[in-house]
Formats: C-alpha cells, sequence, structure tokens
C-alpha cells in the first residue's frame, strides 16, 4: 500500500513537494483548505487515509486527551525547519518503520513512537 501525507500548513510547502518528488501522494493542506482548523484538517488525514506530518503539538492533545480518530501522526520537531534536511530524516523513518495508525515524534537523534 502506498503511503499517502497531508502535510500541514505550518510545516511547510516545499515539504510537500520533496516528498511528492519522492513518488508519494500528498496533499498540503494550504492547496485543499487554507486556514483549516487543527479539527478539520486531522479528519481530512483520516477519512482520506492520509498522514499527517506536522510542527504542531495541539494534534497531540486531539488524538490522545479528547479521542479524535487520526490515521497517523508525524510531529516534526527538529531544530532545523530546512525541508531537505526534514526530508532526509522523513525518508529514515519511512524505511525503518511503518507509519500507519501511530503517533511519531521525530527529532534529530530520537523516534518516539505510540500507537493509538
Amino acid at each position: 500500500m502506498k503511503l499517502k501525507f497531508l502535510i500541514d500548513e505550518c510545516t511547510g510547502k516545499r515539504l510537500s513537494v520533496l516528498l511528492k518528488n519522492a513518488g508519494y501522494d500528498v496533499l498540503f493542506v494550504g492547496d485543499w483548505k487554507p486556514s483549516a482548523s487543527d479539527e478539520e484538517v486531522l479528519q481530512k488525514a483520516k477519512d482520506d487515509g492520509r498522514i499527517l506530518i506536522t510542527d504542531d503539538k495541539d494534534f497531540g492533545e486531539l488524538i490522545f486527551r479528547l479521542d479524535k480518530p487520526s490515521s497517523g501522526v508525524i510531529l516534526i520537531r527538529t531544530l532545523t525547519t530546512n525541508p531537505a534536511i526534514r526530508m532526509h530524516f522523513l525518508e529514515i523513518l519511512l524505511k525503518s518503520t511503518d507509519v500507519n495508525e501511530k503517533f511519531i515524534v521525530l527529532k534529530e537523534n530520537a523516534i518516539r513512537i505510540r500507537d493509538f
């Protein structure tokens, strides 16, 4: 099954372009619905079977405290916002881990994975 991603606006269009160029099915929130609420973004990802890639920690609260459904979330917490460097970290993660229906925190030196 080919992975599908929804890239949050705060994470940036350039990362979505890099993922698309690498062959992934990618939708950028800014192209779908600019300024969408976190709840709308999470629901769109779930409806489309997409894994949300975001910099926004609020999604953890929506999923774990408010029990909102999700196909999976990759929360990027790197010191850099450089899309090429972030893409490198994502490629390492995607080659080594099943990211479906998990909440993943991706850092330069660590990956934390929680099942729903």
